[in-house]
């Protein structure tokens, strides 16, 4: 198998998930998109993985690289390759199926609870834990595409996490992040972090224990199994 992953910024890599490819020996490459001369072939790529990422969705008139993103999301959805979108990435694929990304009432940066949604699942979705710590760094927030399902939500965001089909899932939160990744996005997004209700100081943030970590990292890998046995 072959995953490509493409990234927007150095500070926000694949953090926890490098690993669990790596170990099963899947072939890894990468695009910078902000930086990119050119795309990789849709047909050299079998799961691609969207990271995320500082910048809107809307903000095309400054980052002219995200229509020519969202045109390759929704081919690779098309095709029918596996596609796993993070915060940034689960707004790209969101709106690359024609939803709406936008505002959301509040900033959620730091760890607070995400709940699974019950009832509209079928049998063959993924399925959440009724609830689970994970860490966010998002102010967007993005309307469902037509015929997902809706997954996970926090009481600061709705839509925390959906699935279009059985190949593809967007995640609004980090379940990747490790305590360097962490580090990271507090070095260079610390101007964010503005006394809020869903918003941690920095101390907060980077004193969690390390059982934050695994435990959403564990997530992680639930979903990316998932994916990784994708039917066809």
């Amino acid at each position: 198998m072959r995953v490509h992953y493409f990234q927007h910024v150095a500070f926000e890599g694949l953090g926890s998930i490098a690993a669990w490819l790596t170990a099963r020996g899947i072939e890894i490459a990468g695009t910078r998109v902000d930086q990119a001369a050119a795309w990789p072939e849709l047909a050299d790529v079998d799961w691609l993985i969207v990271l995320g990422g500082p910048m809107s969705v809307n903000d095309e008139q400054r980052h002219a690289w995200l229509v020519a993103e969202r045109a390759f999301i929704r081919a690779a959805v098309e095709q029918g390759k596996r596609v796993l979108g993070i915060c940034l990435g689960a707004q790209l694929i969101a709106n690359a199926l024609g939803a709406k990304v936008y505002p959301n009432t509040a900033r959620e940066i730091g760890w607070f609870p995400i709940s699974a949604v019950p009832g509209a699942q079928d049998h063959s979705a993924f399925h959440f834990p009724a609830a689970a710590r994970v860490f966010h760094w998002h102010g967007d927030t993005f309307d469902l595409p037509v015929g997902s399902i809706h997954l996970a939500r926090s009481l600061a965001c709705e839509n925390q996490a959906f699935q279009v089909g059985r190949r593809v899932v967007g995640l609004q939160c980090h379940l990747e992040t490790t305590p360097e990744s962490a580090r990271a996005l507090v070095a260079h997004c610390r101007a964010e972090l503005q006394p809020a209700a869903y918003v941690q100081s920095e101390h907060a943030i980077l004193s969690a224990p390390e059982g934050h970590y695994s435990a959403a990292n564990a997530l992680m890998n639930e979903v990316l199994a998932y994916l990784a046995d994708a039917a066809g």
